[in-house]
């Protein structure tokens, strides 16, 4: 299956490493968001976005903000999403899986976790 990624994170050097990390493992099709807000407008301009990597932290619309907008859609709400962020306290991590996201990951994190918690989501989800 082709995945065209939507990477959101307020950091243009997050957003780089997750990139180079997707290229490392293979992935070559992604566009980016700065924000949840910007992250919804290119969801719905673009059909062909069918997997949201995002941070929690964001000015504007925070990661998990995009997560439970996302779910509340009617055509967006089997979207994997995978959050990648800072926070790894398991408050955190148990509010945003009870937000609905596939996966997480804390950073920093290496190409491999990256590519072990994609395929888990894409094995997992239904097509």
């Amino acid at each position: 299956m082709a995945i065209k990624f939507l990477i959101v994170d307020d950091s243009v050097t997050m957003r780089r490493i997750v990139i180079n990390s997707l290229k490392q493992i293979g992935h070559n099709d992604f566009c980016e968001a700065a924000d949840g807000r910007e992250a919804i407008t290119k969801l719905v301009s673009d059909p062909s976005i069918n997997f949201l990597i995002t941070d929690w932290n964001m000015p504007e619309v925070s990661g998990l903000d995009l997560v439970k907008s996302i779910r509340s859609d009617s055509k967006l709400s089997s979207l994997p999403i995978l959050m990648v962020t800072t926070r790894g306290m398991k408050e955190d991590i148990i509010e945003a899986l009870q937000a609905k996201v596939n996966n997480y990951i804390v950073k920093p994190f290496t190409p491999q976790v990256l590519r072990e918690k994609i395929e888990q989501i894409v094995s997992t989800t239904p097509a």
